[in-house]
């Protein structure tokens, strides 16, 4: 990059430094630095070596150094440090393991590359380079090789076989087809053989699980870095028994029998772990017994040629020496407790020999200011002559003055855009003002003093080096910080039909539509005369059995209730559950009644139409400091577009915590107040209320409007004051609590009504806000919909917004479950102290939360700890909140109260306790107040030691697991369903009947009372059965896993019509190759049952050489078209006109089976095509 290069060339400390570590003569510093120049001169000096590694001293400025150096050098990468504290946890997200084994990957594929890190990466001893290098899978299409070794080798390198990927560290294998989802790459690989060749080779969707492209060869990298062979294992075992054993009789022999007996049952524990899980154990802190020859970062780059350069080497040492302190501390604490061993406290090697290592190679310093106590021993300190580019904030007289004076001084000047249009555009503007410049992309142009340049890059703030003349500037200086430049969305939510996920497993209560509640027993292949067919077998009452026709599993919902009761069996061949069915259609009836008035009236109703947006409205939003996602915009066009229209809004939008939603509130509020009319906000807490009302006055400071705040917090006077306003119209817009909905609270012009969180409002209120809200747009925001509100989108009651992406600079938050351990907690509360931050301690009982708060003093002497819960004096409680929010707490002990969307960004970590009886959406929630800034934030899950979790706990803390990374309230919802079940969607008289029914067909019945009361016409359901002699089941070798096979089998009991079955044909192949028989005629059976279905058939019975069909008496028959149909075949089909009205065909059969099979599905198929003219 001669551009940028070639002026360096004229420094003379530039030719020094580059001298001196050409010769190798030791290290040396360049001080006088400007923070974005430090990069500048690195990227000139880095061409030599083949690996650049920056040092620096945290993982944020790590993090900006990528950006910003990938202006010079686009192969670079963030190797960050492991986190050897919380390394116990049974489970942690793999963040920190992808963003290390990409770097691995790059180094094993011996690119030049630049690594970013902290000085912490150089402590802890990693696995030798040529363990990772006998681990690596690489084929291509025409391999020989079987499938189990595939397997083997896949497990080997640390991936988790699974039914269904869907992560990545994960792989699954059903009837020669592999997937597997490589920890660096976007997408899981899909590989299919045939016998042991590898027939073809390709990416695929985690999603929908359809392939994307075909690939000629893959190579897989391994998921994990503690990769550990039997053998290896084996010994490593043996090394910490030996040692296990030996601190046991230290300790028994100091008499410390509890800690002695903790080192023996922790031994115990992961040989059983080991036996167990083999290499999914979490053995990180063991790799000194496992790898006793462990190798530092720096020996996996062997003979290549290392450069390393300090960025500020005064803030290295500062947190290299918190590191190692931290870590002596944490570790003398365990192990007086015995809840380590010796070799595990040898895991981080000590500073001063780690600076010893890094001086063995080039090493280059480059800081701000000089640091005599600088622990590298530079053989030359060299001070260099920058300056930084003050802003120009927008000031094109002073930019043009300057760019004047550099051009009248014979300065090469070159400005840096980061978008090209702009760059262009600037080379335009600064001509027009009378200095000549020009746009270029040529990186290798050397400037001419008294040139400007206009340049497509990225620079966070300009430089000048005066001696030689040469001065970069960025757009960041001209205009001012620059919104972050968005990544492309991959693919937008389409608002997907909640798939049923609900895992059906034997023993699982089940409802089946006509015959009531039963138990699922799993799915049986029963052959009659010869014919085999697959059927779901559910038991009833007094151990009778029924049994489903495969092609019908669409008659069977999972039963979920709000408590998961155990419901009552019915018993068959009896009116019991027809008896229940028209209770709860009768009682669905009044709701739905209720539900479509409220609906209909709010269409008919003319709302207030808006009109378009104002020019206040536009600079108004262009003072937003973000950079909204795409998301949001699309949130904030169709809320307008919600008002502008006539009808009157009622709009969910659902976003994750912290994703914006109170901007699109804030947005709707102020379009509604430009016309005059009042906005009300409702909160469910003060706390709450007075954070919105602070964001509402910050963002509409500039703007003529009244805000006021309705609470408990305020005096009665204000409060009294206020309502009075809003009853002349002076207020345009309230935020409060339930106060609102007092009676005494009248509005003379309400427009809006936006309803935060409404998960947290009792049913009287919720009755009181449906009044309320009768007449005027409505905006509902919530990051975890309650099933009621998620149900009632997807019937179409009302619309929805999905905010999926996360804003800018949000770090997903690295969570761990682990049983609770009192030196987690110490250690989890001093790290976050240490960086300047906050913690949550969140303990759900009020009767002994004082207790918890002074265990936590205990345990952090140095820490000032206070306690909330919701049942203190309001006024108490908002003085703590206060406090908090003010930063003179520094821990808070507190119930869930704080879950309700308190936005404090410097608290970072959050420690759960009995993690295992918060509800999903609950825990969630939690999780989400960390987290709100750009350091990375930690959620510890704790659970009590031997307790046996609750499968449904278990479920929960899994699912919170899974969904490590932002945006995933959605989701997490959608599960609730299923764990908590649906809560009570519609009031409480409905629950009852909804227990009755089961969830799934409780909503199904009010669907179709909703469509009903529309005026839309329900067709009464009825079922079609079609029983032909055809063996249609899915075999056994062809989807192993039952789960999977059960939703396929709903898969293919949904089919409507000729594209879903193409669909569903498609799917097959694609994710478990050739469709045998049996299984293409199970979907030839669902296109009859689904095209017959249509012509109001209730039976196909079909033998070979004969075909029986039913159908419904009252069919609208084409009477007149009767005889013409009959006729053309030449008398073999009879109408049967006695019982049941219908048609029988008879024809010649074959003889032979396979023939015949054939042929019963032809003929069955050609005569409901003929018989289409009849309807």
């Amino acid at each position: 990059m001669n551009l940028l290069n070639a002026p360096l060339q004229e420094l003379a400390e530039y030719e020094k430094v580059q001298e001196i570590l050409r010769k190798n003569a030791g290290p040396v510093e360049v001080t006088g630095c400007a923070e974005s120049q430090k990069l500048h001169l690195i990227s000139g000096l880095a061409g030599d070596y083949d690996v650049k590694l920056i040092v620096t001293y945290d993982e944020l400025k790590a993090k900006e150094i990528v950006q910003d150096y990938s202006f010079y050098d686009k192969s670079v990468y963030y190797y960050p440090a492991k986190d050897l504290i919380f390394y116990q946890a049974d489970v942690f997200g793999n963040r920190i393991t992808t963003e290390r084994m990409r770097v691995i990957r790059k180094i094993l594929e011996d690119n030049q590359i630049t690594i970013v890190t902290t000085i912490d990466s150089f402590m802890h001893p990693v696995v030798p380079l040529s363990v990772y290098e006998k681990n690596i899978l690489s084929l291509k299409k025409g391999d020989v090789t079987e499938e189990a070794a595939i397997a083997y080798r896949l497990s080997e390198m640390g991936y988790r076989n699974v039914s269904q990927v869907e992560e990545p560290g994960q792989f699954s294998i059903r009837g020669g087809i592999i997937d597997v989802f490589d920890l660096t790459e976007q997408n899981p690989f899909r590989i299919e053989m045939w016998g042991d060749e590898v027939d073809s080779i390709r990416s695929f969707d985690v999603q929908s699980q359809r392939s994307i492209e075909k690939l000629r060869s893959i190579t897989v990298y391994p998921a994990t870095e503690m990769i550990v062979s039997e053998t290896v294992l084996e010994e490593g075992l043996k090394r910490i028994e030996k040692d296990a054993k030996k601190n046991e009789k230290t300790l028994r022999d100091a008499f410390k029998t509890e800690e002695a007996y903790r080192v023996k049952k922790q031994f115990e524990e992961l040989k059983e772990q080991i036996e167990e899980f083999k290499n999914f154990c979490n053995l990180e802190s063991y790799i000194r017994y496992f790898y006793p020859e462990a190798e530092k970062f720096l020996d996996l780059f062997g003979e290549r040629k290392v450069g390393i350069f300090l960025d500020e080497i005064s803030k290295i040492d500062m947190h290299g020496k918190a590191v190692e302190l931290e870590f002596a501390d944490s570790m003398s604490h365990r192990a007086e407790k015995g809840y380590v061993l010796p070799g595990q406290m040898e895991l981080l090697q000590s500073l001063k020999a780690t600076y010893a290592d890094l001086q063995k190679k080039s090493l280059m310093g480059v800081s701000v200011l000089d640091y005599t106590k600088s622990p590298i021993k530079f053989v030359e300190r060299l001070p260099l002559q920058v300056i930084s580019i003050s802003p120009y904030n927008g000031s094109v007289e002073q930019l043009m003055k300057d760019l004047k004076r550099f051009k009248k001084n014979g300065y090469r000047v070159l400005v840096v855009s980061s978008s090209r249009t702009r760059a262009k555009r600037l080379a335009e503007d600064i001509t027009a003002e009378g200095v000549n410049a020009f746009y270029s992309e040529n990186k290798d142009r050397e400037l001419q003093p008294g040139e400007v340049m206009t340049f497509y890059g990225k620079v966070r703030q300009g430089f000048e080096y005066p001696l030689i003349r040469f001065v970069v500037l960025s757009d960041t200086d001209i205009f001012g910080a620059e919104r972050k430049k968005k990544k492309k969305k991959t693919s937008a939510y389409t608002g997907q039909k909640i798939k049923d996920f609900s895992e059906l497993k034997v023993g699982d209560y089940v409802v089946h539509e006509n015959y009531g509640m039963g138990i699922y027993r799993g799915i049986e292949k029963i052959s009659t005369d010869g014919v085999t067919k697959d059927y779901m077998k559910i038991e009833y009452k007094d151990n009778a059995n029924l049994y489903v026709l495969a092609t019908a599993f669409d008659m069977i919902q999972k039963y979920s209730s709000a408590d998961g009761k155990k419901p009552k069996i019915n018993k068959l061949g009896t009116q019991e559950w027809n008896r229940t069915k028209t209770k709860v259609r009768q009682a669905v009836s009044g709701v739905a009644k209720e539900l479509v008035e409220l609906y209909a009236k709010r269409q008919q109703a003319n709302g207030y139409r808006y009109g378009k947006d104002t020019v206040w409205q536009k600079e108004f939003e262009e003072l937003f400091p973000y950079e909204e996602t795409e998301d949001q915009l699309a949130a904030i066009e169709a809320t307008k577009a919600d008002m502008e229209s006539g009808k009157i809004m009622e709009r969910l939008i659902c976003g994750d915590v912290g994703y914006g939603k109170t901007e699109i509130a804030i947005r709707a509020a102020f379009k509604a107040v430009m016309e005059g009319k009042q906005v009300v906000y409702l909160v469910p807490t003060t706390i709450l209320a007075q954070q919105h009302y602070n964001t509402f006055v910050q963002r509409m400071k500039d703007f003529p409007m009244r805000i006021e705040l309705l609470s408990r917090f305020r005096s009665n006077t204000q409060n009294k004051k206020t309502i009075e306003d809003l009853k002349k119209g002076m207020v345009d817009i309230v935020v409060g609590t339930h106060r609102l909905l007092s009676d005494d609270v009248q509005l003379k012009n309400l427009g809006l009504l936006i309803i935060d969180e409404e998960q947290r409002f009792g049913v009287t209120h919720k009755e009181k806000i449906k009044r309320l809200r009768e007449d005027v747009d409505v905006l509902t925001l919530t990051a975890t919909p309650i099933p009621r509100t998620l149900h009632m989108s997807l019937i179409g009651i009302r619309d929805m917004s999905i905010l999926e992406e996360p804003p800018q600079d949000r770090l997903p938050i690295q969570t761990f479950v682990m049983e609770y351990n009192e030196e987690m907690v110490r250690e989890a509360i001093v790290r976050e102290l240490a960086r300047g931050g906050q913690v949550y301690y969140v303990y759900n009982r009020v009767l002994d939360i004082a207790d918890v708060a002074a265990m936590v003093s205990r345990l952090v002497p140095e820490a000032r700890v206070s306690f909330a819960h919701g049942q203190m004096k309001e006024t108490e409680l908002e003085q703590i909140m206060y406090d908090f929010i003010n930063g003179e707490i520094d821990v808070l002990v507190s119930t869930t109260i704080i879950e309700t969307g308190l936005d404090i960004s410097n608290v970072n970590t959050m420690i759960i306790h009995d993690s295992d009886r918060l509800g999903l959406s609950q825990l969630y929630q939690l999780r989400g107040r960390v987290g709100r800034s750009n350091k990375t934030a930690y959620a510890f899950l704790m659970y009590r030691r031997n307790k046996i979790l609750k499968e449904d706990a278990e479920k929960r803390l899994q699912a919170i697991r899974e969904f490590t990374e932002l945006g995933s309230g959605f989701k997490i919802s959608m599960r609730d369903l299923e764990i908590r079940g649906a809560g009570n969607i519609l009031g409480l008289k409905q629950h009852g009947h909804m227990e009755a029914v089961g969830y799934e067909l409780y909503c199904k019945m009010l669907n179709a009372e909703v469509m009903k009361q529309k005026g839309e016409t329900v067709q009464e359901d009825f079922e079609t059965l079609v029983d032909l002699d055809v063996d249609a089941y899915i075999p056994m070798e062809y989807i192993v896993n039952e789960v999977q096979k059960l939703e396929i089998y709903q898969r293919i009991a949904s089919i409507e019509g000729k594209t879903d079955y193409e669909q569903t044909e498609e799917e097959l192949l694609d994710r478990f190759g050739a469709i045998p028989k049996p299984a293409a005629h199970l979907l030839r059976i669902a296109l009859i049952r689904a095209t017959a279905h249509r012509m109001y058939v209730t039976e196909i019975k079909g033998s070979f050489g004969k075909i029986k069909i039913s159908v419904k008496p009252d069919a609208p028959v084409k009477t007149e078209n009767l005889e013409n149909f009959l006729k053309q075949y030449d008398g073999k089909m009879q109408f049967v006109r006695t019982g049941t009205p219908g048609f029988e065909l008879k024809y010649e059969k074959h003889g032979l089976i396979e023939k015949d099979e054939v042929l019963l599905l032809e003929k069955t198929e050609q005569l409901l095509c003929d018989m289409e003219v009849l309807f």
